[in-house]
């Protein structure tokens, strides 16, 4: 499976900044969360959703033995190891020790990513110390559906 261009992703990405948080959203400009803002820029990048999203917690510290929005990530784009991961990669956090993966982002560059936080809307960010030592998860987007 080739990979989407990463400038791509990354542009499609910033079309969504200044976009509301809405929770379990996915419209450009209208309102949208974190896996919302993944989804949207699947559809801007690769084509049609694969499959339907069910409907999610909001608890991003949540806990379980299930790492739900990562294996299904794994179903649709290839995996990266998190030392090979580069700008235009879905990436994935655990909010706290334990929690499962339950907020998600686009890497921009070494220390920038673009994510759909609450009460902020969609915001290109610093990757910082905080943020960074939450990755649990990098995947990237393939360049056209299988």
């Amino acid at each position: 499976m080739s990979s989407a261009d990463p400038a791509v992703v990354i542009a499609a990405a910033r079309e969504w900044l200044g976009t509301p948080y809405h929770d379990q959203a996915s419209l450009r400009g209208v309102g949208t969360d974190c896996l919302g803002l993944a989804r949207g820029i699947w559809r801007d990048v690769v084509g049609p959703e694969p499959t339907v999203i069910p409907p999610y917690t909001r608890d991003w510290g949540e806990v379980g033995d299930r790492e739900v929005m990562a294996t299904t990530a794994v179903e649709w784009m290839p995996q990266v190891p998190l030392s090979e991961m580069a700008p235009g990669d879905l990436i994935m956090f655990r909010m706290r020790r334990g929690a499962i993966a339950k907020h998600c982002g686009i890497l921009v560059s070494d220390i920038r990513f673009i994510h759909a936080y609450d009460r902020l809307g969609v915001v290109e960010d610093n990757l910082n110390a905080g943020w960074r030592r939450r990755i649990a998860y990098a995947f990237r987007y393939p360049k056209e559906a299988t």
